[in-house]
């Protein structure tokens, strides 16, 4: 049986292997590449199983996936590493004049969309004959309806949006996922107590995860912050931010608060104030420069797994059906989780011309939704939601991920990356 090393060098060698032939053949946006070959090489084990069956190597590749906790590595590891590395770069003014935008669109956006997936879904279920009861449908939205910060920052980067535009979006899915993980957490817990949990409970567990999370991220960003202000030693001041990220994220996971929401917070505070107190020049280009190369290992490995994870996920035709089916589903909520926002702020202000089509479009689902589906209770219910959510993000990412850029360009006009703020108040 591999061990933990010999599936960390088999999983850091398929990412390098991936992201070379990628780089020199394919030619596609780095996290698109990898997941693409991720599940090429998954395919390709199972073909050659068929062909091959006394070769054992599908058997030694799923042994080796089936023993990565996908969602301890994800939710318990890497996600407070990828939310810092991207909260770091958020511009904190230009992220309050959208504040509006991303406020609803994470918190009521999220709710309207859990509810439009769940019903559409626990439709589409019964249409197809597949027994899945309404809390688990809900359930299966709420999880996948936030947009996914890892795929989202990993996209826009190479987008060139209008910055106002790029901010909505960043911004949302910094925070939704936070939510998302509330909402998805309470419905689990009604589904397995059969509706013994209180909306008043559902509501303090909200509070006391969002809220709870965002006060204990400035509490702790101010106390990294003030320790990076006595010193000049960027050597120092990286460890500080990583024991800031680790411990913070360790903390709000013990005090039941919202850890991705409390390492966003921090992440803004240190990429917008620290950066101009805290930090020399030669600092900032160090610290700064450590967290994109930790952002862009992490999300390499973080996609090869989501294309390797094919492997452990058990398809039957139904199954793949409602897959296909969840896609549109979860398009239409998506649109009305933002339409309704954006259209009670246009009463009062601008926006960018096509914002919608883009904030829907562009709101992708990566690691986050595989790793909750990948929690869920052995319960008769968890087959569907797991391959409908493998097939709503392999969708998201390949898909819309590859046809947004020339998108964006033709109904903002723009997305060259000289597009500034466009929304302004009446």
């Amino acid at each position: 049986m591999p061990g933990i090393l010999d599936i960390a060098a088999l999983v850091l060698v398929l990412s390098a292997a991936f992201g070379w032939l990628n780089r020199r053949f394919i030619h596609l946006p780095h996290t698109i590449g990898l997941l693409v070959l991720g599940l090429a090489t998954s395919l390709a084990l199972i073909v050659i199983n068929d062909v091959m069956p006394e070769s054992g190597l599908l058997e030694a590749f799923t042994g080796a996936i089936g023993q990565i906790d996908f969602f301890d590595t994800m939710m318990n590891g890497m996600l407070a590493f990828l939310l810092f590395a991207g909260a770091l770069q958020i511009e904190f003014g230009r992220l309050k004049t959208e504040a509006w935008a991303v406020g609803l669109m994470a918190t009521v956006g999220v709710l309207i969309s859990t509810v439009i997936v769940g019903v559409g879904t626990w439709l589409a279920a019964g249409a197809l004959g597949i027994e899945l009861p309404l809390i688990w449908a809900l359930t299966f939205g709420a999880l996948i309806s936030p947009t996914d910060p890892v795929a989202v920052l990993a996209l826009l980067k190479s987008m060139g949006l209008p910055r106002s535009l790029e901010i909505s979006i960043a911004g949302e899915s910094l925070f939704n996922d936070g939510v998302g993980v509330v909402v998805f957490t309470v419905l689990v817990s009604v589904a397995v107590s059969g509706g013994d949990v209180s909306l008043v409970y559902a509501g303090e567990v909200f509070l006391v995860e969002a809220v709870g999370g965002a006060l204990l991220g400035v509490a702790a960003g101010y106390v990294a912050l003030h320790a990076m202000e006595a010193i000049d030693d960027y050597p120092v001041e990286i460890l500080i931010t990583l024991a800031l990220v680790t411990g913070l994220y360790a903390l709000a996971l013990h005090l039941h608060t919202s850890g991705p929401i409390a390492v966003v917070v921090a992440g803004i505070l240190i990429g917008n104030r620290g950066k101009v107190t805290a930090m020399s020049e030669m600092t900032r280009q160090h610290l700064f420069q450590f967290w994109e190369v930790i952002d862009q290992l992490l999300n390499s490995t973080l996609f090869v797994l989501i294309g390797l994870e094919v492997l452990v996920i058990a398809f039957v035709p139904e199954l793949v059906v409602l897959a296909l089916a969840a896609v549109p589903i979860v398009l239409v909520a998506r649109y009305a989780a933002v339409a309704g926002p954006i259209a009670l702020l246009s009463l009062r202000r601008r926006f960018t011309p096509g914002s919608v089509t883009v904030l829907v479009w562009g709101g992708l689902r990566g690691g986050i939704p595989v790793a909750l589906a990948l929690s869920l209770p052995a319960v008769a219910y968890r087959d569907p939601i797991l391959v409908a959510t493998y097939g709503v993000v392999v969708f998201s990412i390949i898909v819309q991920g590859l046809t947004i850029a020339p998108l964006a360009r033709r109904v903002t006009g723009q997305g060259n990356g000289t597009g500034e703020s466009e929304s302004r108040v009446d």
